[in-house]
């Protein structure tokens, strides 16, 4: 039988499925007896501390591994300390005297319905949170914390994992060594357990129907999470077929990894500049990028309660110019709204939050913000080779609107007597409008980055937070592969950079379309850079032009798809094994 979901973090697994049951029993309403509130509202704070020091525990451990992830963590102890919620519940054991557990779960379901109720994916993630606070009291409430943490801490052998859903101190808890796969009924490819899956390197596949009704205990089962599909009971020649694709992962992985310290340039020699997405103040992986393509700032104001002020961020944005110097650090002003809301700033609800107040529109909307940042950025830029780059351009009115504030904050600056560097301002390409008009806009614009998986989501008019919309999601649509055409050669007609930031950059089979359209300029995650040095490697740039010329003719995102994975297959294989 084969189990059809969507993957979330790839790879290939073959071993027994480990059923995971996480115990989250609805309890029914019930009352206490009289004059026993006080010992259930005592029993509630302890249950309610217990909890704390759980998630203390595995925040502890997640530091070390990744501290961006920690954060979840965090998140979900503020849960637990929330105000209104410890108000509602002892009040609900002592005037409608219930029991402590019939009371977590009624105030947390309360919550619960109106978060779910928004439609807003992130909205939707801090709702994920919730249930998990409410499981974790539940679990220890009933005495299962142990049996909790024993079913997935204590594992005896390499598993694959099958369940409902997993929170995340499910998947935080449990250890890594012995779990190969993660397959949920439940869940996307931004949910938490998507997250740490990736972290961790563990395939995933989520989303998949009915997925307990047809697993059993100790089944052998057969996952491809590049797929999204799930072999039960596989055969001995499917067995042996997956065993050799792991073992040609791994190899291939290895190999690549021979490549990081060296210099990305094709078989004839010519150069390709690799580029850094930045995604936290770590800097993992700057040794063996030529530049910083993509300092995302909006970390600094994600899992807290207050604005980052202007001294704090003019240290974090130092530190990176000082790293990379005298490469360009394209720092991307703040990019928040649609599916990243901070706590600390307020979002009036919209129904279409990807196409409303988001990103550059919130800056214009929130003047002292965007200048206390401005500020910032251009006082580190003394120290370093700053690129300023504008997300969410839709239109030349908008450039010149916030490069007007820009220059007037660079002038303030100057009248206090604070030095700032010589800035290039430009734009992320990542709405139709502007990669359009390109023409127009490389002759204002110092440079451009092509941000292709929001230019995707609206060129294609599908919600890539949507599992349901991926087939809609088209990355190599034909219309796709025009815009960043028409943008690179008007930018490169002006004889300024243009780069491309995006996922389909780090695509190892459409990145001789991107080279042969005369992109030089790439920027990814640290976890990519390897292998995309080596498939850099494996090309020659009239391999290059041949690849290009011939997706440019053909007519739907699936035979350029089906084209570039044969060419891939072709002409890379004899390179990627003789090592």
């Amino acid at each position: 039988m084969i189990l059809k979901g969507n993957g979330a973090a790839g790879g290939l697994a073959v071993g027994k499925v480990f059923v995971y049951l996480n115990d989250n029993k609805v309890p029914v309403e019930s009352f206490i007896i009289e004059d026993g509130e006080q010992r259930e509202i005592d029993r509630y704070i302890y249950v309610k501390k217990q909890a704390f020091d759980f998630i203390e525990k595995i925040k502890y451990l997640m530091q070390n591994h990744d501290p961006q992830k920690a954060a979840i963590f965090s998140a979900q102890q503020e849960i637990i300390e929330d105000i209104v919620i410890n108000e509602e519940i002892p009040a609900k054991i002592s005037n409608d005297r219930w029991t402590g557990d019939w009371a977590i779960y009624h105030v947390y379901e309360t919550v619960l319905t109106v978060l779910r109720q928004t439609g807003d994916p992130l909205i939707s993630e801090r709702a994920a949170d919730f249930n998990d606070v409410r499981s974790l009291l539940l679990r220890i409430w009933n005495g299962n914390e142990g049996n909790h943490l024993g079913a997935l801490s204590a594992l005896k052998e390499p598993v694959i994992i099958a369940a409902g859903d997993l929170m995340p101190s499910d998947t935080a808890s449990f250890d890594r060594n012995k779990v190969i796969a993660i397959l949920c009924e439940r869940g996307g490819s931004t949910s938490h357990t998507a997250i740490i899956a990736k972290s961790y390197g563990i395939p995933a596949v989520m989303g998949i129907h009915d997925l307990l009704d047809y697993v059993k205990p100790g089944q052998l089962a057969a996952v491809n999470a590049d797929e999204g599909t799930v072999i039960l009971e596989p055969d001995e020649g499917v067995i042996l077929e997956y065993n050799k694709r792991i073992g040609e992962f791994y190899h291939e992985k290895q190999v690549s990894e021979t490549f990081l310290t060296k210099e990305a340039c094709t078989s004839d020699g010519i150069k390709i500049d690799i580029g850094l997405n930045i995604s936290d103040a770590s800097l993992d992986g700057a040794q063996y990028a030529d530049f910083a393509g993509l300092f995302r700032t909006e970390f600094l104001y994600m899992g807290r309660s207050s604005l980052p002020c202007e001294e704090e961020q003019f240290s974090i944005y130092r530190s990176v110019l000082e790293c990379f110097t005298p490469q360009p650090v394209i720092l991307r002003t703040l990019d928040v709204g649609g599916d990243k809301k901070p706590e600390c700033i307020e979002f009036p609800p919209e129904e279409n939050p990807f196409l409303g107040n988001r990103a550059l529109r919130f800056c214009f909307n929130n003047p002292e913000i965007f200048k206390t940042q401005v500020r910032a950025a251009l006082r580190a830029s003394v120290f370093g080779n700053l690129y300023l780059m504008l997300p969410m351009v839709e239109s030349l009115e908008s450039f010149r609107k916030a490069k007007k504030i820009i220059i007037s904050v660079k002038e303030e600056l100057a009248a206090e007597g604070i030095s700032s560097g010589d800035v290039k301002i430009g734009i992320m390409v990542e709405i139709p409008s502007i990669a359009v008009t390109a023409r127009l806009a490389a002759k204002e614009a110092d440079f451009a980055s092509i941000g292709s998986n929001d230019l995707c989501q609206y060129l294609c008019a599908a919600d890539r937070m949507n599992s349901e919309m991926e087939p809609y999601y088209q990355s190599y649509h034909p219309a796709m592969f025009t815009l960043i055409n028409e943008t690179v050669s008007a930018f490169r007609k002006e004889g300024k950079p243009v780069s491309i930031c995006g996922e389909i950059g780090a695509d190892v089979h459409a990145l001789p379309v991107l080279i042969g359209l005369g992109l030089r300029r790439f920027s990814m995650n640290a976890s990519s850079v390897a292998s995309v040095k080596r498939a850099i490697a494996s090309l020659s740039m009239e391999k290059a032009a041949e690849i290009t010329e011939n997706v440019l003719q053909l007519a739907t995102a699936g035979e350029i798809k089906q084209y570039l994975a044969d060419n891939f297959a072709r002409t890379s294989r004899q390179f990627y094994f003789n090592f």
